[in-house]
C-alpha cells in the first residue's frame, strides 16, 4: 500500500511504498518545540521504500544520547515532512500527521515519557518508555 506525506502547502512529499516498521510517540521537550504539540508521533519506513520529492530545509540537531537526527522541512510553509535518525540509518522517520490519514495505524510505542502532559491518555497497551527506546518501561 502506497502511502503519501506532504507539507501544508504541497511541495514537499514522501511516499512510503510499504506499511511502516514502527510507528513511534515521542514525548520529549525537542518533539513538543519540533511540532508545536504534546507530542510528535513518527512511522519509520526502510529507507529504500521511500521516494521524496520538492525542495526541502534541513535542521540538524543531537538526540539526547548524543545521534544526529536531520530534519527535512519545507522552506515555503515551514512543515517538517521527514527526519533522517543516526540511529537508525536504514530507516526514513515521516510525520504521520503529514499524512493526513485518520485510519493511519497507532502508535506501537511512546517513548520520552517522563515529559508527557499529564492530560495525554496513551492507547491501552501501548508501552511506555521513560526515556528512549532503550529505556526502562514505565508502570
Amino acid at each position: 500500500m502506497a502511502r503519501t506525506a506532504q507539507c501544508c502547502c504541497g511541495a514537499l512529499r514522501a511516499e512510503a511504498d510499504s506499511e511502516p516498521e514502527i510507528v513511534a510517540l515521542c514525548h520529549c521537550l525537542e518533539c513538543q518545540r519540533r511540532t508545536g504539540a504534546p507530542f510528535g508521533v513518527a512511522a519509520f519506513f526502510d529507507r529504500n521504500a521511500v521516494r521524496v520529492s520538492g525542495v526541502s530545509k534541513v535542521f540538524a540537531r543531537r538526540s539526547d544520547a548524543g545521534r544526529k537526527l536531520e530534519f527535512h522541512f519545507c522552506p515555503e510553509c515551514g512543515s517538517t515532512v521527514w527526519w533522517e535518525p543516526e540511529f537508525y540509518p536504514d530507516r526514513i522517520a515521516i510525520a504521520v500527521g503529514a499524512f493526513a490519514d485518520a485510519n493511519f495505524p497507532p502508535p506501537m510505542r511512546a517513548v520520552f515519557a517522563r515529559s508527557r502532559h499529564t492530560w495525554v491518555l496513551m492507547p491501552a497497551g501501548t508501552p511506555s518508555h521513560v526515556a528512549g527506546r532503550d529505556s526502562v518501561l514505565m508502570d
